[in-house]
């Protein structure tokens, strides 16, 4: 392997979590944008419309599937002139994961991920998050939502009320339920393969942080160590850090941009020139 150092990235693709748009990221395409970045944050099919839309209509993203949204975000990043940092919250995380798995980015951060594939750990506060849309078994086939009070235990516990709800007003919609039936509580038990499996083995994968907030509710820290310990065969580096007294909504919740900082300073340390290539550090 070769250990030139990469050139500098300049592209940082930012990919979101379910009951969030590409808007949840406005923040950080600005303070990135104004560092000399071109940051992207493709939406996942029918996400492209605008918050207050998909919220009247949210038929329009009830049927779509994981791998669908995988080859989309593939082909936006498979279209750049070099690999990119690739950053994602929540399912944007697993999705991270995946595109790493298939080669793409030269290095990737994921910010309070839901799991991949085989991590096993299901804290109560998850299932307390995770209960509104898994009460119903007719949830499957429906976008599924929370109520302002459950979005306030599920992403923004750390937050005053009256300043949940009107994170909420701005940012959340429904979310497929067949995402949350499929990839939640239940996923491991299903024989085979799943939709989110990668090769935790694999060595050719680009270097990856795991941040996980001390106060998430809903991606609790010990789901991402889980995860993060399940890359413990690969060559390829795998990080994790635990930000304190942060929740779901980090990315977005006072004080953020320590956590844009950190994303970006480790990923700018450790990125890749080539598939297969060793980190910078």
């Amino acid at each position: 392997m070769s250990d030139a150092p990469a050139p500098t990235p300049d592209t940082i693709v930012l990919v979101h979590g379910l009951w969030m748009t590409p808007r949840s990221w406005e923040g950080w395409v600005d303070y990135y944008g104004a560092q000399g970045y071109t940051v992207l944050t493709p939406g996942y099919p029918g996400f492209e419309i605008e918050v207050e839309a998909l919220r009247e209509n949210p038929d329009v993203i009830a049927n779509l599937t994981v791998p669908e949204t995988v080859d989309h975000l593939a082909s936006v990043v498979e279209a750049l002139d070099a690999p990119p940092i690739i950053m994602g919250h929540s399912f944007g995380g697993t999705l991270t994961q995946l595109l790493l798995a298939r080669g793409l980015g030269c290095a990737g951060v994921v910010i309070d991920s839901a799991p991949t594939e085989g991590v096993h750990v299901t804290p109560l506060s998850q299932v307390k998050s995770l209960f509104p849309a898994l009460k119903n078994p007719a949830n499957r086939h429906k976008a599924v939502g929370f109520t302002p009070e459950e979005f306030h235990y599920a992403f923004t516990n750390t937050l005053p009320r009256d300043e949940s709800d009107r994170v909420w007003e701005r940012y959340a919609i429904p979310a497929p339920g067949s995402w949350i039936w499929a990839y939640g509580l239940f996923a491991n038990l299903k024989p085979g393969h799943q939709e989110t499996w990668v090769d935790y083995d694999n060595d050719d994968r680009a270097p990856l942080l795991f941040l996980a907030g001390s106060e998430d509710h809903i991606m609790p820290p010990s789901v991402n160590r889980s995860n993060a310990k399940h890359y413990e065969g690969s060559a390829s580096l795998t990080e994790y850090e635990e930000l304190e007294g942060r929740d779901h909504w980090t990315c977005a919740a006072p004080g953020w941009e320590a956590v844009a900082d950190r994303a970006l300073e480790w990923a700018l340390a450790h990125a890749r020139s080539t598939p297969g290539a060793t980190s910078s550090s």
